[in-house]
């Protein structure tokens, strides 16, 4: 099956939801957010602050999403914030001479 390509940010983000676990869920993130770019959308999400006084931080670790705008391609990057994950990104999948 191809990829679904994308026409709006909310598509896109719906493409993103299987990538990550349900939100609200025990352990998932607290919200998916979609942050456009010129050639995709990359998707990523919050999580819930830790409980009681001895609550650790939840471990940073994890990726992003980008949806391609072109193909549909999903792609994960790292986790660093918006503009730094698209970079990322960019490198990855600049053009070719």
């Amino acid at each position: 099956m191809a990829p679904r390509i994308p026409d709006t940010a909310e598509e896109a983000l719906e493409i993103g939801r299987a990538h990550y676990p349900p939100v609200g869920s025990p352990g998932g993130p607290s919200g998916l957010f979609v942050h456009e770019f010129d050639v995709g959308y990359l998707i990523h999400a919050s999580w819930p602050a830790p409980e009681g006084p001895a609550g650790m931080p939840r471990d940073p670790g994890g990726s992003h999403v980008v949806i391609a705008k072109r193909d549909g391609g999903v792609t994960a990057v790292p986790n660093f914030p918006p503009e730094s994950a698209v970079e990322v990104y960019r490198r990855y999948h600049r053009p070719r001479p």
